[in-house]
């Protein structure tokens, strides 16, 4: 049974490990759940529904719009959000048209929270 103070369930895959702790306390802070991996390997392992999906474009095993492209196939449907520093005309077409929000870091003014808040739309777990 899920715990009525947690709002839904993020996973996020982020390689810089600073950033992911920093993300992981900020959401837990919040009462999200929170899954943070490092790769994208770590990520396709993990078989668990979540609420929303936070996935670095720079990642050391593929890049997160493959990522997500994979996980969706594996039928993960979650919203994503695709975070990086100055995308390129490359990165805005792909998120595009995998319908991924784009939240360009560096991530200091709450854009990224406001977003999750908006792709799960009060999505409970």
């Amino acid at each position: 049974m899920a715990r009525p103070d947690i709002r839904a369930r993020i996973v996020i895959v982020e390689d810089d490990a600073s950033l992911l702790g920093a993300l992981v306390f900020a959401l837990r802070a919040d009462r999200y759940e929170v899954s943070g991996y490092r790769t994208a390997s770590r990520a396709l392992a993990d078989r668990r529904a979540c609420d929303c999906l936070v996935v670095d474009l720079k990642l050391p095993d593929m890049d997160g719009l493959t990522l997500i492209g994979r996980l969706r196939e594996l039928g993960v449907d979650a919203p994503a959000i695709l975070i990086t520093t100055s995308p390129d005309e490359s990165a805005r077409r792909r998120a595009d048209k995998a319908e991924v929000t784009i939240v360009e870091k560096p991530l200091v003014d709450g854009r990224l929270a406001r977003q999750i808040a908006t792709a799960i739309g009060g999505a409970r777990i």
